[in-house]
């Protein structure tokens, strides 16, 4: 996600880091690289000559230049500008109303009916509110019974639409049902086209009418980049959307679309797509992103998908056996169980500021992670209870035994075992840590 923009705005920071101070020609030079690291990232002309503005009169004011640290300075001051034009503060989905209407609109192919799917389960897990889904697309065969499936899947109620040939009329039905069964949201899945035209704009304004929508969500496909930001444009003039969704952020997005998208319409990114899964919807923080783009890490974001993956009496015990140093095998294997159920081990890396990098990428990168960690709890299974809790009986003629029974190889065995001691020594650190110090370095209260 975002690869070369991240690399390439690190190794611009990475150079100023290494000046003894700072003139205006290192930020001049700075700023080149910064333009055209941007522009390669396919971000708006007008935002990149904006935000290079902005950081350039702010990197030669007095506060920077006789600063003890002027390269850590700018650093501070182009996180901010990138916080800045991804939207500032996260924004939030205000949910009033009975129902209240959330209409997706977009064109085809940008993943609208999959969004839709995904944003209910997040409203009834997150906000433990009650959704209704009414598929709409009429125009792209089997869309209805897409969404009919995924409903299944996420467990949220779904209006059956299919002997319908009319979208205004499935709107009048979608209200009618919301309201007679006590739906608190109702999530609207509307047709979407190849390109923008008259003929389905006509049709999402009497949509709005019938709907009478809280939100006009605008579902954009983040690897489109400057293609997805023109299309929100033109659905904003004549619909005016409340904010946008960005798909497939965890593909080869080059962030265009991201970085230019707020600054653009006018209205901020509500949630990101990272993943093809149900639960694959997180909300959008800003600063979280401009802080994954600069390699600074997301650590509040970890820390939340640690929370949801580990049960709270795992998470005692486990706080207990680190007090007292008895970190063993068993719970190295419960560890990477939680860990898979994060996602894609990149994605989580990427979380870790300076671990973007620590695996290789490229096609295929997160199915030989996955298999990695597969292997690894395949071989602790291969253990006895014993050894799992004593490692240190090891020998060599258990070692080849466990290899066979997990069909790995004695190499395999030791490195996980060497692994498993690294991580003893670091969870015997944490151990003694004072918890009140580690939330408060991690902003938590």
């Amino acid at each position: 996600m975002l690869d070369g923009l991240q690399d390439r705005l690190g190794r611009v920071l990475k150079t100023l880091r290494g000046e003894g101070h700072l003139t205006e020609y290192h930020v001049d030079v700075a700023l080149r690289e910064i333009r055209l690291a941007l522009l390669a990232a396919d971000v708006n002309v007008d935002v990149v000559r904006g935000f290079v503005e902005r950081v350039r009169e702010r990197a030669l004011g007095k506060e920077v230049l006789t600063s003890v640290t002027p390269a850590q300075m700018v650093t501070r001051i182009v996180h901010e500008e990138l916080v800045r034009i991804l939207g500032g503060e996260t924004a939030q989905l205000d949910l009033k109303g009975r129902p209240a209407v959330i209409m997706l609109v977009g064109l085809q192919g940008s993943g609208k009916t999959t969004s839709a799917a995904k944003l209910a389960r997040w409203i009834k897990e997150k906000k433990g509110l009650f959704p209704l889904l009414v598929p709409a697309d009429t125009s792209r065969p089997a869309a209805r019974e897409q969404l009919m499936v995924l409903g299944e899947q996420a467990r949220i109620p779904t209006l059956d639409t299919r002997e319908l040939d009319d979208p205004l009329e499935i709107a009048r039905r979608g209200m009618r049902e919301a309201r007679i069964k006590g739906y608190q949201v109702l999530i609207f899945d509307t047709a979407g086209r190849l390109h923008v035209d008259d003929e389905l704009m006509d049709e999402l304004e009497a949509l709005r009418e019938i709907l009478k929508p809280k939100h006009i969500v605008f579902v954009a496909d983040a690897m489109t980049g400057q293609d997805a930001v023109r299309s929100a444009k033109a659905f904003h003039e004549r619909l005016e959307i409340t904010g946008v969704i960005l798909t497939k952020l965890d593909g080869d997005a080059r962030g265009g679309a991201a970085l230019s998208v707020r600054e653009v319409v006018g209205r901020p990114i509500l949630f990101a797509g990272v993943g093809e899964k149900l639960d694959a919807l997180e909300p959008f923080h800003p600063d979280r992103m401009a802080g994954r783009i600069l390699g600074m890490g997301d650590v509040l974001t970890l820390v939340e998908k640690a929370q949801e993956a580990v049960d709270e009496r795992q998470q005692r015990r486990l706080e207990a056996k680190l007090k007292k140093n008895s970190f063993d095998l068993e719970d190295l294997r419960d560890q990477l169980k939680s860990l898979r159920k994060m996602g894609p081990l990149q994605q989580v890396l990427e979380m870790i500021p300076g671990m973007a990098n620590a695996l290789p990428g490229g096609p295929g990168s997160d199915e030989a992670q996955e298999r990695q960690l597969r292997r690894m709890t395949a071989i602790i299974d291969s253990m006895t209870p014993k050894e799992r809790r004593h490692p240190q009986i090891l020998n060599g003629s258990r070692k080849k035994r466990i290899a066979r029974g997990s069909g790995t190889s004695v190499e395999e065995v030791n490195r996980l075992l060497r692994q498993y001691g690294q991580m003893r020594k670091l969870m015997r650190r944490l151990g003694k840590a004072n918890p009140r110090a580690l939330k408060r370095q991690l902003g938590l209260r």
